[in-house]
């Protein structure tokens, strides 16, 4: 273990001990199994005498979530020890994140796998966390609905999140992305063959790529109506320039010797372009791709706020605010953050499999 792990695991069992020794001002029988785990986080402190598995840890960590989840409400209002105990919690699952981490390390390069099971951990910690303290300190609703709430509207309203999903991601990000995105490539491949083209028009496309989207969307709207097809202008808009911009450096990314190779080859402009250089803008191309993915999503939702049918991701956020609806609010959140991640998943798991030379994917192995 290392200084930091030692330290979180003092840290832990030490609170973990005063929290319990706070916990006998309340009767024994109440909130039995928080008091058991607290006693298990201070018995955790044999470790520095007897080495204890990463898993004990990561066991305590799952004890300390269901304990605090399952004695919310068992004191009104949360009496100190509980909040301790929540802590103890946290610290337990960070410390077991530590170690994790730190035991996969060597082999998070060849079983990309083993990398998703760290932000998991990680992120059902923070909704524990999310979920003791809306809960635990009574927060309202309206200003930040539980973990439980938000669950529960997803399952509830899934027929309506599916047809905002559908008219948002389906009908205006992968059409707007993919315009804008083979748009941006084919005007780069242009304005790399001519020089008049690279000096004129990408300072205007950096200049374009600066423009507020609050600025674009209402223009579109007009311009296209209400309906999904200015959404999709709007993401066009957001995703034609960086991929302009980073197709043409990646296409500059050759080196002139391997130009000079493929000359005496007597290979001509297209077949360097497709053997040489393409190949070596790929990693800059996925570049435009990734960032294009969150931003496509970003412009379709903001886009939606200045005018649209009543179905959209923009429009159930802005109408929900308006009725106070703030559960169903954020289960779109969470609809568009999923379908986001997701989105970007896919084009990260294609760019590892087309562009597997690169040190970048590789990892730095031969």
């Amino acid at each position: 273990m290392s200084q930091l792990q030692y330290f979180l695991a003092l840290v832990a069992g030490g609170l973990a001990t005063a929290a319990l020794a706070y916990s006998f001002v309340t009767p024994f029988e109440q909130a039995l199994l928080l008091k058991a785990f607290l006693a298990l986080g201070c018995l955790s402190l044999i470790r520095f005498f007897v080495p204890l598995g990463l898993w004990v840890d990561g066991a305590l960590a799952l004890l300390g979530a269901v304990a605090v989840l399952t004695s919310i409400g068992a004191f009104v209002p949360p009496l100190p020890f509980f909040w301790m105990a929540v802590v103890v919690a946290w610290l337990f699952a960070w410390l077991f994140v530590e170690r994790l981490s730190k035991s996969l390390a060597p082999r998070l390069s060849d079983n990309a796998g083993l990398g998703l099971l760290i932000p998991v951990v990680f992120g059902a910690a923070l909704l524990v966390i999310w979920e003791v303290v809306t809960r635990g300190a009574n927060v309202p609703p309206v200003l930040l609905p539980a973990p439980s709430a938000i669950g529960a509207q997803l399952a509830n309203s899934a027929p309506i999140l599916w047809a905002d999903f559908v008219q948002t991601f389906i009908k205006s990000v992968l059409p707007g992305f993919a315009i804008g995105c083979l748009s941006g490539l084919v005007v780069a491949i242009l304005v790399d063959r001519s020089p008049f083209l690279k000096a004129g028009l990408l300072p205007i496309g950096n200049f374009m790529s600066a423009l507020p989207i609050i600025g674009i969307a209402p223009i579109m709207v007009m311009w296209f109506g209400f309906d999904w097809q200015s959404k999709a202008a709007v993401v066009v808009a957001m995703t034609f320039f960086p991929m302009l911009v980073n197709t043409v450096a990646g296409l500059n990314a050759s080196s002139s010797i391997e130009r000079d190779l493929m000359r005496t080859y007597a290979a001509d402009y297209w077949q360097t372009l497709l053997k040489l250089r393409l190949p070596a803008a790929g990693p800059f191309i996925f570049n435009a791709l990734k960032i294009n993915s969150t931003l496509a999503l970003i412009g379709a939702i903001v886009a939606e706020f200045f005018g649209t049918p009543v179905v959209g991701m923009g429009f159930r956020i802005s109408t929900g605010v308006g009725r106070l609806a703030i559960d169903l609010v954020w289960a779109e959140i969470a609809v568009a953050a999923i379908a986001g991640s997701a989105f970007y998943g896919v084009i990260a798991l294609i760019e590892r499999g087309v562009t597997f030379w690169h040190p970048s994917v590789r990892g730095g192995r031969a």
